[in-house]
């Protein structure tokens, strides 16, 4: 049964945006009070945190399709809607996210760090928010925004600071094993490792982490074995041990055609000729490993390389080989540059930028793209007519009646704002009639306006007393 998995493709959906409420305050002796519609709630967001006590992607493989909650529509009163809740999916320490197309979209190393792999959609407003002191009573209200659909791919790449390679049963989860506490499954046989092994090391006042990564074999970066699957685990460590075996039971291996080999992939996967390299000649236990690694100790040395002798089993020589490694791993600690906080940058919209594209296409069509014309579509209830003008009316006052002309729309010709997939098309008027102007400016409603009985019968009253007493105030006695 598959207990670590590092590579899943992740179905991510956030929440829909709650419709915003079109509602009419009514009570006794009032029956149009005002608009009261509530607001719709906010989509809940998809986040990918990364959690310490998570160490595999394995739960994601199993359910890869992942959803965050709908905002909840408005209602009458002022009462909006409840913001849908978000999704938050922990990851292992040094998960990267790519999209579809390999991009990179975010690399999770550090407790805590997060990136919102899908954003929850505004919610709608309600024709409370919309009135104003020309529009007094909006018969509609807008639509919540759909959430974004992501699908992303989710990539572990162990975070150590010693990587252990070399062949299958060259000794590296035994190594691991009396170096730390981590205890992995250890035999005779080849790929016996079938997953990344971490473990913690202290010497002295230095503390590593150490990662066994499973059996390299010749063409491991082409693909063949288990290299390329855990090749990648190799990337984040600052030193690179190579353990030899110096008891290999095959008669056409020896340690330096070993190094060979595995230098020889590590060079064909990329990226790793920067790290400082140390060779460790394993199970010198055995007496014909211990005069081979007599033998080849001198060449390896001629060679650059810094070379222990040790033996897993009886447990010689690791002392030397930790604190050795502690010294590395402190001296790449230092070169690392100083974290630096997060700078804000602030990048303020170009004078001329409109925030949206007219594009002619070859079929004739006009093409609007933006994120403004785009989300204005998504929102507006093609039902209403009322709704309708009002989008007429934004579109125009961004400036898309302009930029049509000046792109040479005419009367009559087909407008598309969206992309291909999903777009809202149209057959384009200059000056667009919805059908809400007959009743005068979008969004008036002349019953507000109009007289109430009982304050006209009151009015005609005062107007008749009124008179009668400037009647009475210019009578002149006898």
């Amino acid at each position: 049964m598959t207990t670590f998995v590092d590579r899943v493709e992740l179905h991510v959906a956030a929440g829909n945006g709650g419709h915003g409420c079109a509602s009419v305050h009514r009570e006794k002796f009032k029956p149009l009070g005002g608009p009261d519609g509530g607001n719709g709630g906010r989509g809940g967001d998809v986040i990918l945190t990364v959690d310490q006590s998570v160490t595999t992607l394995l739960d994601y493989h199993h359910s890869p399709h992942r959803k965050a909650t709908n905002g909840k529509p408005g209602e009458g009163g002022h009462r909006s809607g409840k913001d849908g809740q978000d999704l938050v999916l922990p990851v292992p320490d040094g998960t990267v996210v790519l999209a579809a197309d390999g991009t990179v979209l975010a690399d999770l190393v550090g407790h805590g760090t997060s990136y919102v792999a899908a954003q929850g959609g505004r919610g709608g407003l309600g024709n409370a928010a919309l009135a104003s002191a020309r529009r007094k009573a909006p018969g509609f209200a807008l639509l919540g925004v759909p959430g974004d659909l992501r699908d992303v791919h989710l990539e572990l790449k162990t975070v150590a600071d010693v990587a252990l390679v070399g062949y299958p049963s060259a000794g590296k989860s035994s190594l691991i094993s009396v170096l730390s506490a981590a205890k992995p499954k250890i035999a005779d046989y080849p790929f016996t490792t079938l997953v990344p092994n971490l473990g913690v090391v202290t010497a002295g006042a230095t503390v590593y982490t150490i990662a066994d990564v499973p059996g390299l074999i010749p063409g491991a970066s082409q693909g063949r074995g288990l290299g390329l699957e855990f090749l990648r685990h190799v990337e984040r460590c600052s030193v690179l041990v190579h353990v030899l075996d110096t008891a290999a039971l095959e008669s056409d291996r020896d340690p330096l055609s070993d190094l060979d080999v595995i230098e020889a992939e590590l060079r064909a996967y990329g990226g790793l000729d920067d790290r400082p390299r140390v060779v460790v000649l394993n199970k010198i236990d055995v007496p014909d490993g211990k005069d081979l690694a007599a033998m080849v100790r001198p060449d390896l040395e001629a060679r650059g390389y810094r070379v222990f002798e040790v033996s897993a089993v009886a447990r010689t020589g690791l002392r030397e080989l930790s604190f050795a490694l502690a010294e590395l791993v402190a001296a790449a600690r230092a070169a690392r540059p100083a974290e630096e906080s997060t700078r804000i940058v602030i990048r303020p919209k170009a004078v001329n930028d409109a925030g949206f594209t007219v594009t002619r296409e070859d079929d004739g069509l006009f093409r609007v793209r933006g994120e403004k014309p785009e989300r204005w579509v998504r929102q507006t209830d093609f039902n209403n007519d009322e709704a309708v003008g009002y989008l007429a009316d934004r579109l125009n006052r961004l400036g898309v009646e302009d930029r049509l002309l000046k792109a040479g729309a005419r009367p009559g010709d087909g407008v598309a704002i969206g992309p291909e997939e999903n777009a809202v098309v149209f057959d384009w008027e200059p000056s667009v009639t919805a059908g809400a102007e007959m009743l005068g400016r979008r969004g008036e409603d002349h019953r507000f306006e109009a007289p109430r009985p009982a304050a006209q019968r009151r009015r005609e009253r005062e107007a008749r007393r009124d008179e009668s007493q400037r009647e009475y105030d210019g009578f002149e006695p006898f």
